[in-house]
């Protein structure tokens, strides 16, 4: 956990030089959005962990933290440059850091569920070894999961809300299909049907985290192939 600490301090530090390099909000590309999403992953642990012994989850919180950075590095790293025009707006701070907090909180969930059927697994085996018997059990990991993702959703509908006013004052429209935007709702569709199966007869826990599962999936298609891989108006926003 000192480690930890030290390492989100660490990174913080790095934004924090990043911004001053740059003389504004470090979130106009993607090395930038992969650093602040990163911290905000690390910071949501830690601060649950002053509240909770969360300790058992910390080797599968700084497990992806350590690829994302290893991405920013090596894949998306963008030398300090100025915004252009379209981005050079006070919607950016507000779209970009919902965006990044809700992909932090969002991985979160991904991890505990993952966690999740492991321990479901475990248990209806009937196995007593492994390092799972050191976590919680399956029903308070399911929990915890859902409580993440019920905070994370609202986030993220806020994203694709800001981002269409925004799209309104930079381009004239508040929806126009462009790929980004898609996946966007994509992943909004996704977490949306997972919420909703939670509380709809029929739908066992375990079939609704696989929905839960999915959502992520998209996640990180979005912030990787989308991104990489196919044009569109937001892809200023990737490698430059």
């Amino acid at each position: 956990m000192a480690l930890t600490w030290l390492g989100a301090a660490f990174l913080i530090a790095g934004i924090v030089m990043r911004s001053l390099a740059v003389h504004r909000p470090p979130l106009g590309n993607m090395y930038e959005f992969d650093l602040v999403g990163t911290a905000f992953l690390l910071v949501c642990f830690l601060g649950w962990s002053l509240r909770k012994d969360v300790r058992w989850l910390g080797a599968f919180v700084t497990l992806p933290a350590v690829l994302f950075i290893m991405l920013a590095a090596l894949v998306y790293y963008t030398e300090a440059s100025k915004l252009m025009p379209s981005l050079q707006s006070y919607w950016l701070s507000i779209h970009v850091t919902v965006a990044t907090l809700s992909v932090g909180l969002f991985t979160i969930g991904f991890v505990i569920t993952a966690l999740y059927l492991a321990q479901k697994t475990r248990e209806e085996r009937g196995k007593s070894g492994g390092f799972l018997r050191s976590l919680p059990d399956s029903e308070t990991l399911d929990r915890l999961a859902y409580g993440v993702h019920i905070i994370a959703f609202p986030l993220w509908m806020f994203t694709v809300i800001a981002g269409a006013i925004w799209a309104q004052v930079a381009w004239g429209r508040y929806w126009g299909w462009d790929p980004k935007e898609i996946w966007t709702f994509i992943i909004w569709v996704f977490y949306a049907a997972y919420l909703h199966s939670r509380a709809t007869s029929g739908w066992t826990k375990r079939r609704a985290t696989y929905v839960a599962l999915v959502g992520m999936l998209c996640v990180i298609l979005n912030y990787t192939v989308v991104n990489l891989l196919i044009t569109g108006l937001h892809s200023y926003s990737g490698v430059a």
